[in-house]
């Protein structure tokens, strides 16, 4: 049997879910990975009311669909960033706007609570982002020292020790989409992370290839480094088109501008390996599910939506359980 798929609902949060479930459902998913804001999924109600849980998962069995995982990136990036300025009001309730310890606070406890939703809800992985307290200082100039870093995975470890608390309490883990601007955005970061956790086993990592690739981080390499630490797997592609004039750091310019040194694109338009990610999980052993984030700025997106459910179909296929030339071995 193969790996669910499943549509990661953030990108589309501007339908209600059951709209989105219908459709996900004509596309050929088998299951929607639940982003924590829109009407999709609310970790307050779901922490207090498991009457709602059911409601949700009632609501996706109607189309044939299941959830596997909760993601709730967005509270999550206000944990450890040092400003919560204006760029981040939209994440958190409008009262707390332009209060950035307010909105902390408010993440920490909506990150806590989604464990508890995640119980009621039947699944064992919230995926998100924790923010960075050293990410502005990603080139040395200011001068950065040593003890800056070493403070930001120390205050890292100090604000999410007591979340992931919640999560052992609950039988659930929390799964870091390693990526720019959170705490971890490659494979030495994300060493880094484990470390200043104590490798605590309630912590590992959304694979995502896409932010891997156009950092020019071999996504396969990834996996080996951490084969007992992928707790659940995005399925996006990116594309780099440096020309000697674009640049890698995109040039302030937004996705899907002309200029840009790389971008996302629908599975299969990019670069990324998708058959080599495929077989490096059937080795891991890694049945979970295979989860479309789908962004392409290109693309209309239902269009896009369908051929990526498409395309992990086909691509994603079984690990085998004999040798190829096993007839020939003697008796």
């Amino acid at each position: 049997m193969n790996r669910p798929v499943t549509l990661f609902t953030g990108q589309w949060a501007d339908l209600p879910l059951a709209e989105l479930a219908e459709k996900a459902a004509s596309w050929g998913y088998d299951g929607l990975e639940l982003a924590c804001w829109g009407d999709h999924f609310d970790v307050e109600q779901a922490a207090k009311n498991k009457k709602y849980c059911q409601a949700r998962k009632n609501l996706l069995a109607d189309h044939g669909l299941q959830v596997w995982s909760i993601s709730n990136h967005l509270a999550g990036q206000l944990i450890c960033d040092p400003d919560n300025d204006s760029r981040t009001d939209l994440f958190a309730p409008k009262k707390l706007a332009g209060n950035a310890d307010a909105k902390r606070q408010w993440a920490v406890e909506q990150m806590k609570l989604a464990a508890v939703a995640a119980k009621n809800m039947g699944v064992k992985v919230v995926n998100g982002f924790t923010g960075s307290p050293i990410w502005h200082m990603l080139y040395s100039f200011p001068p950065v020292s040593d003890r800056m870093i070493d403070d930001g995975y120390a205050y890292f470890a100090e604000l999410m020790n007591p979340i992931l608390d919640v999560f052992q309490d609950n039988g659930v883990k929390f799964a870091l989409e390693v990526h720019p601007t959170e705490i971890a955005f490659d494979i030495i970061t994300a060493k880094r992370v484990l470390k200043a956790l104590d490798n605590r086993p309630e912590f590992g990592f959304n694979f995502d290839p896409s932010h891997l690739y156009w950092q020019m981080v071999d996504p396969v390499r990834f996996l080996q480094e951490f084969p007992d630490r992928i707790y659940h797997v995005h399925m996006k592609d990116a594309a780099v088109t440096l020309d000697g004039y674009t640049g890698i750091l995109g040039s302030h310019l937004n996705f899907g501008q002309p200029g840009r040194g790389w971008d996302f694109r629908s599975l299969g338009h990019g670069g990324v390996n998708f058959e080599a990610i495929i077989r490096e999980l059937n080795r891991l052993g890694y049945r979970g599910p295979l989860s479309v984030e789908w962004e392409d700025c290109g693309m209309e997106r239902e269009y896009g939506a369908k051929e990526a459910c498409e395309f992990v179909h086909k691509h994603d296929f079984p690990s085998s359980s004999v040798q190829f030339d096993a007839a020939f071995d003697e008796k």
